[in-house]
């Protein structure tokens, strides 16, 4: 067994047991979950993926393991945009919060089957095509400066997207949750509920966020395995992260600036590829991007701390 599929194969067992402790121990059916659970199941999530990336560092050397954790803080910090959209389905359809933990729990099951198919499809592209490395490349510097010039956009309002009208025109839609199920009989046919169209959302907005997060990570690495990992890791501790900063995340101002930076220099980075390759090694080039990473996302969560937004009043922040 060659030390990549012996990573595969770890990565899978520890995944599937992880779930196991999370649902039958750290989580009960139809129970809020306090904070102080959710920093547990927090902690749990982040324990599991560093360990993850001491395994990757022992069986498959520095490099994979660095952009390993590269490419899992990367989609951990572009998690906070996720739980701020959440906030808004969950509210707009009146979820009761003693379903939030199995119907996120669902929907990130179903978003990560959508970005394995779409992980598969980009990696065999980019492998076929190299040259698509350089439109991804321009969308993060696009996506990264329209990110970082923003200004206060908008809420989204569930039931106008495309995907709810959708459901509406195609599906018999309930106006209520059915006591916790998906689907209920009415007049003697099916009709779905409103924890249906949630966690087909919640898929659905992962899935454009993972528009920027994938080509960000193949921007760090191109090696299936250290893609595929780091995404799963940081998707399924999505559910905790949501519990422990629902309340906090509105607070994060400046967050997105920090995340629009790292994509415009991984985009930068991946244009320039060719030229930087021929003065700064593999190596090198994967611990600089690890700073950057760090740095960007840890000092605009801490510039958020200490600054307030102008004409945003202390009281609602």
């Amino acid at each position: 067994m060659t030390a990549s599929q012996l990573s595969y194969l770890v990565f899978i067992v520890v995944v599937a047991l992880a779930l196991l402790f999370d649902l039958g121990l750290l989580s009960k059916k139809n129970q809020s979950v306090s904070m102080q659970k959710a920093l547990l199941q927090t902690l749990f999530w982040i324990a599991l993926a560093i360990g993850f990336f001491v395994f990757m560092w022992i069986e498959n050397g520095r490099t994979l393991a660095l952009q390993y954790i590269s490419a899992y803080l990367m989609e951990w910090s572009l998690s906070v945009d996720n739980i701020f959209v959440f906030i808004i389905i969950f509210n707009a359809f009146k979820v009761k919060e003693i379903h939030y933990g199995r119907v996120l729990l669902a929907g990130i099951l179903m978003a990560i089957f959508c970005r394995v198919l779409f992980i598969t499809v980009g990696v065999a592209l980019v492998h076929q095509f190299e040259w698509i490395l350089y439109l991804f490349g321009v969308f993060l510097l696009y996506t990264g400066y329209k990110m970082f010039t923003a200004n206060e956009e908008q809420e989204m309002v569930p039931q106008e997207t495309k995907v709810y009208l959708w459901l509406k025109k195609y599906l018999p839609l309930a106006a209520h949750d059915g006591g916790g199920r998906y689907v209920v009989r009415e007049n003697g046919r099916p009709v779905y509920t409103t924890l249906f169209v949630v966690i087909v959302l919640l898929a659905v907005v992962d899935l454009v966020f993972a528009l920027d997060s994938i080509p960000a990570v193949m921007g760090i690495s191109l090696n299936r395995m250290v893609i595929y990992t780091s995404n799963i890791f940081a998707v399924l501790g999505l559910r905790s992260l949501f519990f422990l900063l629902r309340s906090a995340v509105s607070k994060f101002d400046y967050l997105q600036q920090g995340i629009a930076f790292v994509l415009i220099f991984i985009g930068s980075k991946m244009l320039a590829e060719p030229w930087i390759a021929q003065w700064i090694d593999t190596n090198t080039q994967v611990v600089l991007s690890l700073l950057v990473i760090v740095s960007s996302i840890l000092g605009s969560i801490l510039y958020s701390i200490y600054h307030q937004k102008k004409g945003v009043p202390p009281d609602i922040r």
